[in-house]
């Protein structure tokens, strides 16, 4: 029985909740993953608060389940066994911009919205994957590894030192944070090795099974002083993913992503009802979208230098290919897109995903870049089984550090309202994840359904993982029946 009593003598009887209308909020999320069980809500406002709740918790072996923010589409912050949700967005503080240093440290409740606004007005900007709601934690996708579509290799890694709080309420600091007076000190936290073992790697992707990551160092880089962006129709995807081998590994570009007709029409399409089944006709059936940028020295010849090898790889070797600095038929597309990729997902608007029909379940991994034509066709071999249009499937390749691979990402949009396309979706997404593990679909983020599927195939590392949980977390609070726990 949890007491509601020793919550409140811990955060306060106004950071406690067991309201019905508060647990059902918490319940579920934007997956398919069912909804789970709760018995309370906490809101920590500090640290020590965090620690003092695990604590408690892990000596009456109650579940604590962490989140940073409402805003999830995986299924990993669904209460599997009860317990409580331990909610860290009133911890929002952004504590310091060090633009010398380029890093911005903040605490897990900060969202995209908040600490993009905050950048700017200094003159800087953070790297971001594609679009993520203006509301959702930056630390929380930080941490499960979201791909940035910046593929420039110095900031595949963003995330620097943090401070992790452990199951048992021990306070942690992971690198060169660790050391004597951080913040203040020499180290300054830039370096998450610091000293001793890389810890950071044992809570990165975890789930919230391992530990409560409580506020981190994140690079940041300065805002461009000069922006360019092309467009390249693609028709034959193992052609544009050549062109991609043969330029990227040159540092050639900053954001560079792959969009199908179908995500990039409900990305762009400003009055959604009026536009979005136009654009999707009439837009080709891959859009590749590189911009070159010019940083803080010389930006004209920067731009100029990687617009001249673009232009000379298309002329002398894929001449297929139609490189230039607007979509036909979409004039003024640049800046919009430019804008986009630089910004979290407008606040005041339905979530891009959720823009055509009310929600919908991505498919994600890691890949071979000349792999990813394979993956798509599995898909689409799949997908008509369920009664799933081809044409409605979202598709969407991230390039990762200059081409060394990418995220592939399908997205099956669904009326959240009719539940049979649920169960559709549902089915469509096992058996599509089945297929594409069968032929080396790497899943780095093994959500809901798709941990068993991952697990079951590396016994030695779930072996491992095992043993590193049971140090950490010895009665098994965290987030319980989440990755292969």
């Amino acid at each position: 029985m949890i007491s509601k009593e020793e919550l409140a003598g811990i955060v306060g009887a106004e950071n406690v909740s067991n309201a019905d209308t508060v647990l059902l909020k918490y319940s579920h999320d934007h997956s398919l993953v069912p909804a789970g069980r709760l018995e309370y809500v906490v809101w920590p406002t500090s640290s020590e608060q965090v620690g003092e709740v695990l604590k408690w918790a892990n000596t009456k072996n109650i579940p604590v389940v962490p989140v940073s923010s409402q805003e999830h589409f995986n299924g990993g912050a669904v209460p599997r066994q009860g317990g409580i949700i331990l909610d860290l967005s009133k911890m929002n503080r952004i504590l310091e911009i060090d633009k010398d240093l380029k890093k911005t440290r903040f605490e897990a409740g900060v969202t995209w919205g908040q600490l993009t606004s905050e950048l700017a007005k200094n003159g800087m900007r953070i790297i971001m994957p594609l679009l993520p709601h203006a509301d959702r934690s930056v630390l929380t996708d930080n941490l499960e590894r979201e791909v940035p579509t910046n593929t420039v290799y110095d900031y595949g890694e963003p995330m620097m030192a943090f401070e992790v709080v452990w199951p048992t309420g021990d306070v942690f600091r992971l690198g060169s944070a660790s050391v004597d007076g951080y913040p203040d000190s020499m180290s300054k936290g830039g370096n998450p090795s610091g000293p001793g073992i890389d810890f950071y790697r044992f809570v990165q992707g975890a789930q919230g099974t391992m530990g409560v990551v409580t506020w981190t160092n994140l690079k940041i880089m300065f805002e461009t002083k000069k922006d360019k962006v092309f467009f390249v129709p693609v028709e034959d995807l193992a052609y544009a993913q050549e062109f991609l081998y043969r330029i990227l590994p040159r540092r050639v570009g900053q954001e560079v992503v792959l969009l199908n007709n179908t995500d990039l029409a409900a990305i762009i399409a400003e009055d959604f009802d009026a536009e979005y089944e136009k654009l999707r006709a009439t837009l080709p059936p891959w859009t590749l979208i590189l911009v070159v940028s010019g940083l803080v020295r010389r930006p004209d010849e920067k731009i100029a230098y990687e617009e001249k090898l673009l232009r000379e790889v298309v002329k002398n070797e894929f001449r297929e290919l139609h490189l230039s600095d607007a979509l036909p038929g979409f004039p003024g597309l640049g800046n919009k897109v430019l804008s986009l990729l630089r910004n979290p997902w407008p606040a005041h608007l339905t979530y891009w995903k959720n823009r055509w029909l009310g929600a919908s379940q991505s498919l994600f991994f890691i890949a071979r870049p000349e792999m990813a034509p394979l993956y798509v066709d599995i898909v689409e071999a799949i997908a008509p089984r369920y009664g799933y249009p081809v044409a409605d499937i979202g598709s969407y390749i991230q390039p990762i550090e200059h081409n060394r691979a990418c995220q592939v990402e399908f997205t099956f949009f669904y009326d959240d309202k009719d539940t049979e396309a649920k169960a559709r979706i549902a089915a469509l997404y096992r058996d599509t994840a089945q297929a594409l593990i069968g032929e080396g679909a790497l899943f780095t983020r093994p959500y809901g359904e798709l941990a068993p599927m991952v697990y079951e195939r590396a016994a030695n590392y779930v072996m491992a993982l095992k043993r590193v949980k049971k140090l950490f977390d010895p009665n098994n609070i965290m987030n319980p029946g989440n990755l292969c726990f």
